[in-house]
């Protein structure tokens, strides 16, 4: 016959206070979906149902209690949220000036690409005859 060893209330509390502490916070350690449920504090705390409503019922309605005062979502899930959300416009906005930016770039490819054709017949001499060639660069350092 196996002896159950005695319960430390105590100890069951001060779990259920730092099980709910973390949830409320956002960063649970043992809870898969860290949402605001009874079920998530129990799983959180690691305490068995029928001991937590047997001996500290007044736990879980103040968890309870927290959690509505909260409207069901953790502050870090909040600030998080208001992070991202700001991030996504911050993105949309890179997004139009990086669109802007590749269509003016687009524009000065082809102004480069025509202008690369005009030099080239203007070198070969079969470029448009009001074309004026220019003359060719000075090097630093001569006088003319």
């Amino acid at each position: 016959m196996t002896t159950r060893r005695p319960r430390d209330l105590n100890a069951e509390r001060s779990a259920l206070r730092t099980a709910a502490d973390r949830l409320l916070e956002g960063t649970p350690l043992h809870s898969e979906s860290g949402r605001l449920t009874v079920t998530e504090l129990l799983r959180e705390s690691g305490l068995r149902r029928d001991a937590v409503y047997g001996d500290h019922k007044d736990r879980v309605e103040e968890f309870q209690a927290r959690a509505r005062a909260q409207q069901h979502t953790p502050a870090v899930a909040r600030s998080l949220a208001d992070e991202n959300s700001q991030l996504k416009q911050k993105l949309a906005d890179t997004a139009s000036a990086l669109a802007n930016e590749r269509e003016i770039t687009a524009g000065l490819r082809r102004l480069v690409a025509e202008l690369d054709l005009e030099l080239h017949a203007v070198r070969e001499g079969s470029g448009p005859a009001r074309v004026t060639a220019l003359p060719a660069r000075r090097r630093p350092g001569s006088h003319a």
